[in-house]
């Protein structure tokens, strides 16, 4: 049986309301997603340099907002448009301008009723999940680095695209933008599955007034984009972490994947590094830091208590996630993190060439103008098990989301 948090992990998967970070396969899938994170890092890299042996797909991570359902609700037929609330308990989508107004304000009820006029006339069938990228009022003229462009600016990325060319006046022209990821299919809201990287957009109606495209790359299976020198980089970065993956013993993995109370506080530590932009580099450290960083973590829990039983409940906690981190497996423990960090290297190799194919500018807004920034991110798509992972530079998108320089869509001062 499932536990709980599994059954989370298991169902947001299902739904794309949430997608696991690559590295991260090593903490929450134990044996079978270390393993994943290295052989789609494999694939990504045989695809990109052109001998690709297993199928994959890829899709980018466009920074829109707010995230956008549409389609045919499967109980009576009717059209809407919804928020990620559609696979509450109670789904909640919005079949016309008054349920709209109903439930939501401001400039997200604006955005949910032009996507429910021009999306209706598209002929969707079934559900299709997007992210809305502008309206008429998004769109600026902007000049970057000399060159005037057509921008929007949804939420930390800014899109551009210089003035006069073909898809500026697509851009221009329409009275929305979307940008579509995953289908959905199923009987009822509660037992739909996501299908990602199909192509949605050649299914439905061409109208001026929607800007639409999908996520998917193009396939560039037979195709070298990553030069000899790049593709033996990223060789030696899986080769290492290959040996260090059989060094680590199974019931390592599982027990970090298996136990709810460590795993999380794994990943909490970890995420601080990443809120505070810091690459982690000395993994025995960080080991040591950790520990540290559990201890007091539990001493302020207990602190915010008065009850004797409340305060013994958090030492009974703590007594037994410690025993964890005894020095055995403080050196297991390690190899972990050295495996994480052999596939961030991979992964980090594999964004820069991909960020290469996007075919529209993408930059940050700061006080002093703009500065180029990678898209938000990927996901790789298994088309033969249908499961999506994705990889992010995790230090880039952090400044980018939490420095106070950078300037946010919906704060933009221009």
């Amino acid at each position: 049986m499932l536990s709980f948090k599994k059954q989370l992990i298991t169902e947001a998967a299902s739904k794309n309301t949430h997608m696991t970070h690559i590295e991260d396969l090593v903490l929450d899938g134990g044996v079978k997603g270390a393993r994943q994170a290295i052989l789609a890092l494999r694939a990504l890299r045989d695809m990109l340099s052109g001998n690709a042996k297993v199928p994959v797909d890829v899709t980018v991570k466009w920074d829109g907002a707010p995230a956008i359902f549409a389609g045919l609700d499967p109980t009576d037929g009717q059209f809407f448009v919804a928020k990620k609330g559609i696979f509450n308990a109670n789904p909640k989508v919005y079949k016309s301008h008054e349920d709209i107004k109903a439930d939501t304000s401001g400039d997200l009820t604006s955005k949910l009723i032009k996507a429910f006029d021009n999306l209706k006339g598209l002929g969707i069938t079934g559900v299709v999940q997007g992210d809305f990228m502008f309206d008429k009022s998004d769109i600026k003229t902007e000049t970057i680095n000399g060159i005037k462009h057509i921008t929007f600016h949804p939420n930390t990325i800014v899109y551009a695209v210089p003035v006069g060319t073909p898809l500026a006046k697509e851009i221009q022209k329409a009275d929305i933008g979307i940008v579509w990821h995953t289908g959905y299919d199923g009987a009822t809201f509660e037992t739909m599955r996501a299908e990602f990287g199909k192509e949605i957009v050649p299914k439905l109606k061409k109208t001026s007034k929607v800007w639409q495209v999908d996520a998917t790359l193009p396939d560039l299976s037979g195709t070298a984009t990553m030069t000899a020198k790049e593709t033996e980089a990223v060789t030696k970065k899986l080769s290492e972490a290959g040996k260090i993956f059989k060094k680590i013993a199974s019931s390592t993995l599982k027990e970090i994947e298996s136990d709810e109370e460590l795993n999380l506080l794994i990943n909490v530590y970890n995420n601080t590094k990443v809120r505070k932009i810091e690459r982690i580099t000395n993994t025995t450290a960080h080991v040591k830091g950790m520990i540290d960083w559990v201890n007091e973590r539990y001493n302020k829990q207990a602190d915010k208590l008065t009850s004797v039983k409340g305060k013994a409940g958090v030492e009974a906690k703590r007594e037994r996630v410690l025993k964890f981190f005894n020095k055995s497996n403080q050196k297991k423990l390690k190899l972990v993190f050295d495996l994480q960090n052999f596939i961030v290297d991979s992964k980090l190799i594999i964004i820069n060439k991909l960020n290469k194919l996007n075919n529209m500018g993408t930059f940050v807004k700061t006080k002093s103008g703009f500065k180029v920034t990678g898209v938000e991110g990927f996901v790789a798509i298994d088309r033969m098990e249908g499961g999506a992972v994705k990889l992010v530079d995790r230090l880039e998108f952090s400044t980018n989301n939490f420095s106070k320089d950078i300037i946010k869509g919906w704060d933009n001062p221009g």
